[in-house]
């Protein structure tokens, strides 16, 4: 095993920060070939907006670029050089949005990450993937670093230099491997899939994400626990701070359960912290006396088409309890054979509604259309469909043994 190390009186790293620089590398990647390596770094938990502080970019031939996207702004003349080949990433649906937010918007995507779950890899991330399929060490110490930072560290620019260096020869060797298991076709699936899957949607109520908010009692607590979210979510956004940085979760809703008296009450709760806690004081308590005043209050429960937790299906459905289980008895085995994590063979929702509404008739055929009407891959059903409908009858099966031996 080797580490990642740069060489021996190699130049120091350089971030790209302006136009002409930027230019200068569209035309240096232009002349590169085959696959594009990228990466962003964003600042999770520093700021509040999700956007790239640095994108890395590796190509043969061409070289590796530190880009800093907030001087650069438009990524116009790299999209439109590179949008047509392959782009190499690692969990690429966790970089996705913030690229496409500049511009960068790949037609074709080779997921190293989620080639690692179809391979059956039992660790997958970058460190441990490349050093198991290369046999190079590659430190990960700065993965949650702040990278709003500027100037960025030497070490931290060497540090996302190699995350994208080593990835095309990474995906060269997880093709083959795939193709040894016969799962090049099922990886093109899931990399097109990740691809055009599309962002989630607001969400209606946010402020029910709030930690500890379920302990919360009354709808006087709940209005003062959404005001206060909102009252923080607009100081995080206009100071691109992340909330909880701001003040805690768990102080928010610590707030809304005591229902202080007063602004006096408010600043001597001692588990009302954070930086924003005291010097926005006057938020704070406006959010509460604004949530105490509210006329419409939050309903106590909101309706969602949630599936029941299966804890609770024996009692609320058996006969889905028992598909259920019969059908993860069976997936389970088949996800050993074909060295496939299970929730990767089959999403474990879209077992769960299939198992609470099952097709009239059970089959092969039957369970393959409503998996497809789910959105299950061509891939998916093709291997699960039969086990998960033979599953279904046999459960059935026991429920009218079992019911015949009672009576």
């Amino acid at each position: 095993m080797t580490d990642a190390l740069p060489a021996k009186g190699a130049a120091p790293r350089v971030v790209i920060d302006t136009h002409d620089a930027y230019l200068e590398a569209v035309r240096q990647i232009s002349g590169g070939t085959g696959p594009i390596a990228i990466d962003a770094e964003r600042a999770s938990g520093f700021r509040y907006s999700q956007r790239a502080y640095l994108i890395q970019l590796y190509r043969r031939g061409a070289g590796t670029f530190l880009f800093d996207p907030p001087p650069i702004g438009a990524f116009t003349e790299l999209s439109k050089a590179i949008s047509g080949e392959e782009w190499v990433l690692h969990a690429a649906s966790q970089d996705l949005a913030c690229l496409r937010e500049v511009g960068l918007a790949p037609t074709r995507i080779f997921d190293t990450e989620l080639g690692a779950r179809l391979l059956g890899m039992p660790r997958v991330g970058l460190g441990t993937v490349v050093e198991e399929l290369l046999g190079i060490h590659l430190a990960k110490e700065h993965s949650a670093a702040d990278w709003s930072t500027r100037p960025l560290p030497a070490s931290w620019l060497e540090y996302a230099a190699l995350d994208v260096e080593l990835l095309v020869d990474l995906r060269d060797a997880m093709e083959k491997l795939l193709a040894e298991q016969g799962k090049t076709e099922i990886a093109k699936q899931e990399f097109q899939a990740t691809l055009v899957k599309e962002g989630k949607p607001p969400l209606a109520d946010p402020w029910r994400r709030l930690t500890g908010v379920h302990s919360l009692r009354g709808a006087k607590s709940l209005s003062v626990a959404r005001e206060l979210w909102f009252a923080r979510d607009e100081l995080a956004r206009a100071t691109d701070i992340a909330p909880g940085r701001l003040v805690p979760d768990l102080s928010l809703t610590a707030a809304a359960r005591a229902l202080p008296a007063s602004k006096r009450d408010l600043a001597a709760m001692r588990d009302f912290t954070g930086r924003a806690s005291r010097s926005e004081l006057d938020r704070w308590w406006n959010a509460i006396e604004a949530g105490r005043a509210s006329t419409s209050p939050p309903q106590l429960t909101r309706a969602t088409d949630t599936l029941p937790p299966p804890r609770a299906w024996g009692d609320r459905n058996p006969e889905a309890d028992a598909r259920l289980k019969a059908a993860r008895q069976a997936l389970l085995a088949l996800s050993e054979e074909q060295l496939i994590p299970l929730e990767n063979l089959l999403t474990p929702d879209l077992l769960r509604r299939v198992a609470w509404t099952p097709p009239p008739q059970l089959s092969a055929e039957s369970i393959a259309a409503a998996l497809q009407g789910l959105g299950a891959r061509p891939w998916q059903i093709e291997l699960t469909a039969q086990p998960i409908a033979q599953a279904f009858v046999e459960a059935h099966q026991k429920l009218l043994d079992a019911a015949e031996d009672e009576s």
